[in-house]
């Protein structure tokens, strides 16, 4: 079982706090006092009474592929209904193309850089105790915090006043770190017992959902590279369960301030749906991307450290094939429609309950997914538009943008200012993003500062450096040099730029804005807009 830290004692957290005032990993911690931590704020309760209340929505491994997005076979009408009664932001990105690294950044609002924490193992509070979580700070402040499957990777219990668990997701609760049988073969293997549970009939829906979403028996290849179809609604499967436990949040937090995280596991894979949402997406209307590859395919002229040398999730050791690879894309959107649908659920119930003029709805990834795109299927090591690129949704009550699309490039490490503003909180310290308000009152508005987005191969410090501005991708790699891409003209990104002499200003510029992301020094300036080059 893989390992889940436990919640820091205070002796520990006193340790780890005087550890970090004599260790220069993270320079940027070591000067913090217990002065420098937010401290609880008393409220009155009619002060309280007017706040507005944060509904905070999450989705694992979902890149933008939804109708409002551009996809016309993946309908989500409950977050295109989302987008319509506030912002949809459509170039919102990743801090790091894994779980764990991402989440962390953009909960405490920090750069994964100053966090550390850059693998799928590492429970910040136990690295940084310092660091407040978002929804701690709104507990904090009054609020009573709530919540219900996946918000993060390992969970921050002093975050929560309900459903927390720090380093570990409650029993029935949304995952993505299967309970992995040692013993079982590299194909996997039936654990014992549990073959005469799969010969089980007349079992109901919701309990042959559990059965054939278990990953008893099976090792973490098999669990992950396969399609689970599921019978009903998907009763019995944790997203559905995460649901029904915010809609319970919904009614008995309705008169008190409160900020919920509602944690959806899917698209994750194994990709997961009942068979009505695969029907809605025909398999002959699946269009595979004009740079599939059966296998890592490696472009011309493009660096080695920019295409891990193994899938990590799907395809896992294998070739895929053209009919494969679009029954596998097929089971992705049916996720995807899936998950739409148990939000809908959600956001329903906070209608019927009359909170909607009250309530902040924010919709985020934590990072994007490769569909085969060069012969990946995975997120891990994706510095692409595909693996950095998240669809993202903050519908505030009565701002002017609301209804509008946002073109601007955002961070969603910018989500935990925003929400602290939008709720008139005072701004914690330290916050490495930038409050988003002023888009969410004119998405239109100047917004002149890049999406950094970095991975980390070996070592403890990343490998692989992006940024992505109005027009360009860029990225470093430490296994093969640099790469540049004109997202403009080029969206399937087949063509490196990077040492070709007609765009070396914009290369240049691009890799000083690496240079500064490595000071760890945030938030960044905005930037002066770039000039095209004649070749261009």
């Amino acid at each position: 079982m893989p390992h889940r830290p436990k919640n820091p004692t205070r002796r520990e957290i006193l340790k780890g706090a005087a550890a970090l005032g004599v260790t220069t990993a993270f320079s940027r911690f070591a000067n913090l006092t217990a002065a420098d931590a937010p401290a609880v704020v008393t409220v009155s309760k009619t002060a309280m009474a007017n706040k507005l209340n944060v509904l905070f929505i999450m989705s694992d491994d979902m890149r933008p592929e939804l109708n409002c997005y551009g996809n016309p076979l993946v309908a989500a009408p409950n977050l295109t209904a989302l987008g319509k009664a506030g912002v949809m932001f459509e170039r919102g990105y990743c801090p790091f193309p894994l779980c764990n690294p991402s989440r962390t950044a953009m909960l405490t609002g920090r750069q994964v850089i100053n966090t550390g924490v850059m693998d799928n193992s590492t429970y910040f509070g136990n690295t940084h105790p310092e660091l407040v979580a978002l929804p701690r700070y709104f507990m904090q402040n009054g609020y009573v915090t709530a919540r219900a499957g996946k918000i993060f990777h390992f969970d921050d219990g002093p975050s929560w006043n309900v459903g927390g668990e720090t380093g570990g997701t409650s029993d029935g609760q949304a995952m993505d770190i299967p309970i992995i049988n040692p013993h079982a073969g590299v194909y996997g293997q039936v654990a014992p017992g549990a073959a005469d549970a799969a010969q089980a009939s007349g079992e109901d829906d919701a309990s042959y959902n559990r059965r054939i979403s278990s990953s008893a028996g099976k090792t973490q290849q098999r669990y992950s590279d396969e399609i689970l179809v599921l019978k009903g609604n998907g009763e019995g499967h944790g997203d559905y369960a995460t649901a029904d436990r915010v809609i319970e949040y919904l009614r008995k937090y309705k008169d008190q301030p409160f900020f919920i995280g509602c944690g959806f596991v899917k698209p994750h894979s194994p990709p997961t749906a009942p068979q009505r949402f695969f029907d809605m997406i025909p398999v002959d209307k699946v269009q595979l991307p004009v740079d599939y590859a059966a296998r890592r395919t490696l472009p011309e002229g493009f660096p080695e450290g920019c295409l891990r040398p193994r899938n990590a999730d799907l395809f896992i050791g294998r070739d895929s094939t053209p009919e494969q690879a679009k029954q596998v894309i097929q089971a992705y959107y049916a996720s995807i429609a899936w998950a739409d649908w148990n939000i809908g659920r959600v956001v329903a119930e906070l209608d019927r309950l009359g909170l909607r003029e009250k309530t902040i709805i924010c919709f985020s990834a934590d990072h994007g997914y490769q569909l085969g795109e060069k012969g990946k299927w995975s997120k891990a090591g994706s510095l692409w538009e595909e693996g950095a690129r998240i669809p993202l949704f903050i519908a505030a009550p009565k701002a002017k943008g609301n209804g509008q699309v946002c073109k601007r490039i955002v961070e969603n490490l910018n989500i935990y200012p925003t929400l602290v503003e939008l709720c008139g909180l005072p701004m914690p310290t330290g916050q490495e993003g930038r409050s988003m308000t002023a888009l969410l009152e004119n998405p239109q508005a100047t917004w002149n500062y890049p999406a950094y987005t970095v991975w980390k191969e070996i070592g403890n410090q990343p490998t692989g450096w992006g940024v992505r501005v109005e027009r360009w991708r860029y990225a470093e790699y430490d296994l093969g040099g640099p790469m540049l891409l004109d997202m403009d003209n080029d969206p399937h990104q087949l063509k490196n730029l990077a040492l070709d002499p007609a765009y070396a200003g914009i290369t240049a510029k691009l890799a000083d804005m690496i240079k500064q992301y490595k000071t760890q020094n945030f938030p960044r300036p905005a930037y002066e807009p770039f000039t095209a080059p004649t070749a261009a």
